[in-house]
């Protein structure tokens, strides 16, 4: 599928709704195999760079509906996007099973424990705004 370059911060708040919908279609709770299929989703319909900000700000909204506001971690939400655009980059599958299938490490929530010290992801810049991995580095920028 190739991205929709229109995609705009104008219409990004109801794509975002569209896309929730479209994954709790077919699913009783939200977890991480749902955060990820909707990460898929906005990857495969925008492209990595706008599905950042629009799974980023999604994600911002819907913890500050919820009333909980400290639930959102800016890190955590674009080291995802940017994990699930590598492997979409990688091999574009035409449904979310198949992609969940051919890439079994993106459903493990604890996959950031690759890229980074627990205690970065629990300071405060990293909660705020992003912060480079410091454990490893994502596959797409090592030296090779």
């Amino acid at each position: 599928m190739t991205p929709d370059p229109r995609t705009t911060q104008d219409d990004a708040a109801p794509l975002f709704g569209d896309l929730m919908a479209e994954v709790m279609a077919t699913a009783e709770h939200f977890g991480h195999r749902q955060h990820v299929h909707l990460t898929w989703l906005a990857v495969r319909r925008c492209g990595t760079g706008p599905a950042v900000r629009l799974v980023s700000d999604g994600i911002r909204a819907t913890a500050r509906y919820a009333g909980a506001p400290q639930k959102y971690h800016a890190t955590v939400s674009r080291a995802w996007v940017e994990l699930v655009g590598h492997h979409v980059d990688q091999e574009d599958t035409a449904d979310f099973d198949s992609f969940a299938e051919r890439n079994p490490a993106l459903l493990d929530k604890k996959l950031l424990s690759r890229f980074y010290h627990s205690t970065t992801l629990a300071g405060p810049a990293a909660r705020t705004g992003w912060v480079e991995p410091d454990n490893e580095p994502f596959p797409w920028r090592r030296a090779g």
